[in-house]
């Protein structure tokens, strides 16, 4: 495990071992991490985190739910206000365990750029 934050960082839990069938690593190197995310309708991902921050660009969108590692709703993005399109970007911080189900009739697909922490 590292630890950054007072965060445990499981590296069983890394979405590229965790969930390799939603998850493919474009590119890596000691600056960033570049993973091509898709999730189909009705899919839900296995467990997993993302330990780094990072600059989402969404190439399709769909809606879903984020759920914690026990089940419990993170996210539900029908209550999210505005829907990001096709070729907008998006930042999100570091994500703990959790697992996401497309609930939506389109593919979630998306390119993540993680940013390492020096």
């Amino acid at each position: 495990m590292s630890k950054e934050n007072n965060i445990q960082w499981p590296a069983e839990l890394d979405a590229l071992i965790a969930a390799p069938q939603h998850h493919k690593l474009l590119f890596e190197n000691e600056m960033v991490r570049v993973l091509d995310t898709m999730i189909m309708p009705g899919e839900i991902t296995n467990v997993h985190t993302h330990q780094n921050p990072a600059s989402l660009y969404i190439i399709s969108w769909s809606d879903f739910i984020r759920y914690d590692a026990d089940g419990n709703v993170l996210v539900d993005s029908g209550t999210m206000g505005k829907i990001p399109g096709p070729g907008s970007a998006l930042w999100s911080g570091p994500l703990l365990p959790h697992s996401l189900k497309n609930t939506g009739d389109n593919e979630l697909h998306v390119i993540s750029v993680e940013v390492k922490n020096k």
